[in-house]
């Protein structure tokens, strides 16, 4: 089953590059930002619902009015408006809040079809540029990409995100299946009693971030030093990100090769990091990428990934006799079962509970009591 994929890999663009891709964003950034507004004041003004088509024209005008949008490719401001359509689409459909306005200081990125960009000889090249962008290739393509996304992130680092087809191919059959508790003193917890660790990559690292911050507090606003400084803050930031990716990846990987089914609990995420006791630990545990991760690579790899109900009590059930507490608060890390007189550790009976729950809702062929999503990722 062939899938899209894409390949995100580093480079690095020389110095007329950088000026070509500064001038880029710049004016994708301009004509978002102007379109938004022409979009919102003609809806305050009138009540009037500005289309796409309307927006393209407009564009027209706009080069004629600002004729420094001519210096780059026509494409990169069309795909702008389309990515501003799409963002309105998600919008009305209740996916994702009213559009923004794009800041300079913010990630920049542009998008490109096949209309400005070329594969040649194993060199990637852009519309307005001779050379050949200087990427470090970390594998090959599995076909020639669709479309490109160049982003330059706050530290100043450049990537190239290629659309490509990928062919699946399913791994081999597992008779292992495993139910997943997400926390925070280990990230995961396994039904068979593994504890993964945290290694809490933004506490490592808060003592350089602060004293990093607090310098930049005090630089001058406007100055090169005050830029050069928050250059620093944000390679930082950086490192972090990496870091903790890396870790998601990494255990999400190792899950998904060795079971055929994965079981996890449903979280609300967006909701639990409004605590504001708690927000920093949850950002960092990385909860709603490592299950959007174990779902997509296990459609990659003919794997199952189902999710139960996030109000399911499973860490007050007893796994052995079914006895549920009225309440368990989260201090409490290990309790006896009243009933069978069970010794359970909180976060593995949490764990064995949900791969029960998730196995008879598999079983069944149905969302049932106690399950919330059954998702059914295969290739």
């Amino acid at each position: 089953m062939k899938i899209k994929r894409a390949y995100k890999e580093r480079f690095y663009p020389t110095p007329g590059q950088t000026q070509l891709l500064a001038q880029s964003f710049g004016c994708a950034r301009f004509v978002y930002n102007d379109t938004l507004r022409f979009r919102t004041d003609a809806y305050y003004k009138d009540g009037s619902s500005i289309s796409h088509s309307q927006a393209e024209k407009r564009l027209v005008s706009l080069k004629s009015e600002f004729p420094f949008l001519k210096d780059v490719s026509s494409v990169i401001l069309q795909q702008t408006l389309r990515d501003q359509q799409e963002a309105f689409k998600n919008f009305w459909a209740g996916r994702a809040k009213y559009p923004k306005f794009k800041n300079r200081n913010a990630r920049q990125s542009i998008r490109l079809t096949k209309a400005a960009f070329s594969v040649k000889n194993g060199q990637l090249f852009i519309a307005k540029s001779k050379e050949a962008l200087n990427i470090r290739w970390s594998r090959e393509l599995s076909s020639e990409p669709s479309s490109i996304t160049i982003s330059k992130d706050r530290a100043g680092r450049y990537f190239i995100s290629m659309l490509c087809e990928f062919e699946a191919k399913p791994m081999p059959i597992s008779n292992k299946t495993v139910g997943i508790d997400l926390g925070l003193n280990d990230l995961f917890i396994t039904s068979d009693g593994e504890k993964s660790g945290n290694p809490r990559h933004t506490k490592r690292y808060e003592r350089k971030l602060a004293y990093l911050q607090r310098k930049l507090a005090k630089k001058q606003k406007g100055s090169s030093n005050r830029a050069k400084a928050k250059l620093k803050v944000a390679r930082l930031h950086a490192k972090i990100a990496d870091c903790r990716m890396d870790a998601t990846h990494k255990a999400s990987r190792k899950l998904i090769n060795e079971n055929q089914v994965v079981c996890a609990e449903s979280l609300n995420v967006k909701g639990m990091i409004q605590n504001p006791k708690l927000a920093k630990h949850i950002a960092d545990a990385n909860w709603g990428e490592f299950v959007r991760q174990l779902q997509y690579k296990a459609e990659w790899a003919g794997r199952l990934v189902v999710q139960i109900d996030r109000f399911f009590p499973s860490s007050k059930r007893c796994p052995s006799c079914g006895f549920v507490h009225e309440s368990m608060p989260l201090s409490v890390r290990e309790w006896d079962c009243p009933e069978c007189k069970t010794h359970w550790d909180r976060d593995i009976a949490a764990a064995i509970n949900i791969k029960t729950a998730g196995l008879a809702g598999l079983a069944c062929g149905a969302t049932g009591t106690g399950i919330a999503a059954l998702v059914p990722f295969r290739v």
